[in-house]
């Protein structure tokens, strides 16, 4: 009985301290930044759904290596329900003419220190870019990367949530 009682303890420490590696979403839905158009995009208007927010830059040279990537993952699940935004942290000069030249098929919104305020609460305290925070519909943060990811990452994520 001992052993059930401490085998049953040490899961639950482990769940814990696994849900406590993230931080509360709770920020992110309080955000609002500027859209590549100049319209506020308000990160509120995307609760409830399943939500990629990835923070990034032109001149970051693993951004531009996972942004092939995105455009597939968002083509591929867009119609199921998933939102996935990316954020710039950089002027919106740069950011507007890149994206056209990507082909970059997501949203896109402008970060610059707010953003880099908004990794840095999100857990990436380095501010290292890229970094990518995923959200279920519930508003929780169930994964999050500093440096690139891959397609194939992303959907294994993505799937369940779904």
């Amino acid at each position: 009985m001992k052993q059930w009682l401490a085998g049953l303890m040490a899961l639950c420490f482990s769940v814990a301290a696994t849900a406590a590696d993230y931080p509360d979403a709770g920020k992110i839905f309080s955000a609002t930044f500027d859209g590549l158009d100049g319209k506020p995009v308000a990160l509120a208007d995307f609760k409830g759904k399943p939500l990629i927010l990835n923070f990034w830059a032109t001149w970051c040279a693993p951004c531009r290596k996972e942004i092939p990537d995105l455009i597939e993952v968002q083509k591929q699940f867009s119609g199921r329900g998933l939102t996935l935004i990316g954020l710039a942290v950089e002027e919106p000069d740069k950011v507007a003419d890149f994206v056209k030249e990507q082909g970059i098929n997501y949203p896109v919104a402008i970060g610059r220190d707010k953003g880099i305020w908004l990794l840095q609460t999100l857990g990436n305290k380095a501010a290292g870019l890229p970094y990518t925070v995923l959200i279920d519909r519930a508003g929780n943060i169930v994964f999050t990367k500093r440096g690139a990811i891959t397609r194939e990452r992303l959907e294994e994520l993505v799937a369940p949530l779904l």
